[in-house]
């Protein structure tokens, strides 16, 4: 009696201990919000890349502007599959259309057309990946979740690239420089800050 009653216990610490393995598995795959919004964001930001860059490549007669909206192509399709892999494993349920926050972005640009097209194209890719840019390389540093940090990590260089080029693109067309309002931001700071210490200087 005493070596039944033994077994069961094992066979019921052994069950229990299964059970907390698969519990601890399903925590650590389980994603803190933070690395959950990012999947997200970079999966909608993506999708919106590719839908604007096919449209943009069909309607622009500028040579730059059709490769580098092809680049987007090529390029974000590759990313948003191995983010679709990589949403599937963590469990996070990406959409299937634009939020309308980037079908907005989409179709402000596309009503254009000519150079006013290629114009709002190109600044809108810069303003676009340098927040790209920003978010990816916090993701790199501060994701908790390894896949996640190493997808972010990944990814950086390519769209630190593309600002490269839209930032060439868009100034060979005349438009407005997207660092113009950091850089006079910065001088006024400097200036203000600058005086203070004289006021400071003269007060001593």
């Amino acid at each position: 009696m005493s070596k039944y009653l033994l077994a069961i216990g094992i066979i019921a610490m052994a069950c229990l201990m299964a059970l907390s393995a698969k519990v601890k598995a399903a925590d650590d795959d389980k994603l803190v919000a933070s690395d959950a919004n990012f999947i997200t964001e970079a999966a909608s930001g993506g999708m919106m890349e590719v839908q604007l860059g096919q449209a943009i490549a069909d309607k622009t007669s500028n040579a730059d502007v059709k490769q580098f909206a092809q680049r987007m192509v090529t390029d974000h399709t590759k990313a948003n599959d191995e983010l679709k892999t990589l949403a599937q494993q963590k469990n996070v349920t990406l959409a299937n259309e634009l939020d309308p926050k980037h079908q907005k972005m989409v179709d402000k640009v596309t009503s254009k057309s000519g150079t006013e097209l290629d114009k709002a194209y190109m600044q809108m890719m810069v303003k676009d990946h340098q927040k790209d840019v920003k978010e990816f390389q916090k993701a790199a540093n501060d994701a908790k979740d390894a896949d996640v940090k190493a997808f972010a990590s990944k990814t950086l260089p390519t769209l630190q690239e593309h600002l490269q080029m839209a930032q060439n693109i868009n100034k060979s067309l005349g438009g407005k420089d997207m660092d113009d309002d950091a850089h006079h931001a910065g001088h006024t700071e400097g200036g203000v800050q600058n005086k203070d210490k004289e006021k400071d200087k003269d007060g001593d």
